[in-house]
């Protein structure tokens, strides 16, 4: 039986309110659960105390065996009682490959613009031509 220390969801909707229990893995999200462990409440700001933990218990959970999921070894970080790698994806904010040639086009299109609008203006203009002079009405006598 492998063991879980995650968060049981409770309260009316759109108000969560979270329980944080030790479960079988096989066992439902709201369902079934060993023994409560602990609260969290989303809706408190983040100043006062969000998640609640009974420290004796969760050390003996985890000395067991049972292993936290992700937002649960989010609060034992900050609670001091388990250390937590930081996760590093460099390649999520990369563009993807379509994004990189649609500005590989867009770039290149505008180097040949300026570099035609740098030609046109180093070119001599041509030479305009003389204005014709304005002819006069012949004067009636």
């Amino acid at each position: 039986m492998s063991l879980k220390i995650r968060l049981a969801r409770a309260g009316a909707k759109k108000r969560p309110y979270y329980r944080i229990v030790v479960a079988d893995s096989k066992s439902p999200r709201d369902g079934r659960y060993i023994e409560k462990i602990g609260t969290y409440d989303p809706l408190l700001p983040k100043g006062s105390e969000r998640v609640k933990l009974v420290e004796d218990r969760v050390k003996h959970w985890l000395g067991v065996g049972a292993q936290p999921t992700d937002r649960v070894l989010r609060f034992l970080d900050a609670a001091g009682m388990r250390k937590r790698d930081p996760r590093s994806n460099p390649q999520k904010g990369q563009p993807g490959k379509k994004r990189v040639e649609r500005e590989e086009a867009k770039r290149v299109a505008a180097e040949e613009k300026a570099k035609a609008a740098a030609e046109a203006a180093a070119a001599p203009p041509p030479p305009e031509p003389a204005p014709a002079e304005p002819q006069q009405p012949p004067v009636a006598e």
